[in-house]
């Protein structure tokens, strides 16, 4: 199995055990004399089944992450890189943002604010830092498809 393939199924069975905890909440509760719409014991075994299953994928990948050389590092390396950039990106937008707001003044007496940044030069970061992350991502994205699963 390639390593992308396994990260489909990890993602797949979040989402399977995210419905099963809702099948489960909806179905243990009933009315005296009633049936549940679904067997909660199935439900439950079908939840241990996709757990374990998920388990299993999780410490695959992370092994497999962690053995995996790219370019003289890790795909765990790259993955904590890509996962730095998305959230330096996410600062300096926000930093952008702030910086490029313009405020009003409605006579000449009143306080100016303005920018304590060069919003242009923070703006050249984040595209320099989105072109890397694009880059990364796609090294990551290749790695997966072409990286077995070490099992």
């Amino acid at each position: 199995m390639k390593l992308a393939e396994a990260l489909q199924e990890r993602a797949d069975l979040n989402r399977n055990i995210e419905q099963l905890r809702k099948r489960l909440n909806s179905n243990v509760l009933v009315q005296e004399g009633e049936r549940t719409a679904e067997e909660p014991e199935r439900l439950k075994r079908e939840l241990d089944a996709s757990v374990e299953r998920l388990a299993y994928l999780i410490s695959r990948i992370n092994l497999t992450n962690s053995q995996t050389k790219v370019d003289g590092r890790t795909l765990t390396e790259l993955i904590a890189r890509k996962d730095a950039l998305i959230l330096k990106i996410g600062v300096y937008k926000d930093i952008v943002y702030t910086g490029s707001q313009t405020s009003y003044r409605a006579r000449n007496t009143e306080i100016k604010i303005k920018a304590a940044i060069s919003v242009t030069d923070w703006q050249d970061e984040i595209d320099k830092m989105a072109k890397e992350l694009r880059l990364l991502d796609n090294k990551l994205q290749e790695n997966n498809w072409s990286t077995e699963l070490i099992e």
